[in-house]
C-alpha cells in the first residue's frame, strides 16, 4: 500500500504543475515581490496560497462543494476578484523604484507576500474551477486509496509542486533583479501591473457579461 501512496503523491506532484505553471495573478505577484524582496518572496506567496487552499478544502469536506459550481457565486467571485486584481495591478504599476534592493540576507516584510498569495488565490475563478474538477477528483481518489493518509499524500505532492515552481521563479527573478536598475526595473513592474489589470478586466468580463 505504501508504494501506491508514494506513487499517488508523485502523480499529485506532477499534476499540480497543471495549475502552478499556468500564467496568472499569483505568478505575476511572485515576480513583482521577488524583484522587491528577494528569493524568499516566492515561498511566502505559496504559503498564502496554501492557507487559501486549506480553507477551501475544509469547505469541501463540510459539504459546501456546491458553492463552487453556483453561477451566482461565480459572478460574485469574478466581480470582486477582478476588482481586487485591478487594484493590485495598479499598485504594482505605481511602485517606486527603490534606492537600494534588499540583499538576500536582509529581513523582508513577510505579511505582504503571504496576503498576496491568499488574495490572488481566492479572487481567481480558475482556482475554484481547478479544485472543483482536478483537485476534488484527486481528493476522492486519495480517500479511496488510503483514507486520510491518501488525502495527505495528495496535498504533500500538490503543495510541493507549487513550492518548487514558484521558488524556482522567485530564485531566478531575484537573481536578475540586480541587473534591473532604474528604468528597466520600472518597466518590469509596469508590465506586471498592467498584466494584472487586464487579467482583472478579463475576469469581470468573463463572469459578469458573458
Amino acid at each position: 500500500m505504501w508504494i501506491e501512496i508514494i506513487l499517488f503523491a508523485a502523480a499529485s506532484f506532477w499534476v499540480g504543475f497543471s495549475g502552478a505553471m499556468v500564467p496568472g495573478p499569483m505568478l505575476t505577484v511572485t515576480i513583482s515581490d521577488s524583484l522587491k524582496k528577494g528569493f524568499r518572496a516566492g515561498p511566502l506567496v505559496v504559503l498564502g496560497h496554501v492557507i487559501a487552499e486549506t480553507a477551501l478544502i475544509i469547505l469541501l469536506i463540510m459539504g459546501l462543494g456546491w458553492v463552487i459550481g453556483s453561477p451566482t457565486v461565480t459572478m460574485i467571485i469574478g466581480g470582486i476578484g477582478g476588482a481586487m486584481l485591478i487594484y493590485i495591478g495598479y499598485s504594482i504599476a505605481r511602485s517606486p523604484v527603490p534606492d537600494e534592493l534588499p540583499g538576500d540576507g536582509e529581513p523582508i516584510e513577510k505579511r505582504g507576500s503571504i496576503i498576496s498569495g491568499i488574495v490572488t488565490s481566492v479572487t481567481n475563478p480558475y482556482f475554484y474551477i481547478w479544485w472543483a474538477t482536478v483537485g476534488w477528483a484527486f481528493m476522492l481518489k486519495g480517500i479511496e486509496l488510503a483514507g486520510i493518509i491518501g488525502v495527505l499524500s495528495f496535498l504533500v505532492g500538490h503543495w510541493s509542486s507549487d513550492l518548487s515552481w514558484y521558488s524556482l521563479v522567485s530564485f531566478f527573478t531575484s537573481k536578475g533583479r540586480h541587473v534591473l536598475p532604474g528604468k528597466r526595473y520600472r518597466v518590469m513592474m509596469m508590465v506586471c501591473g498592467v498584466f494584472l489589470v487586464f487579467l482583472g478586466l478579463y475576469f469581470i468580463y468573463s463572469t459578469l457579461i458573458v
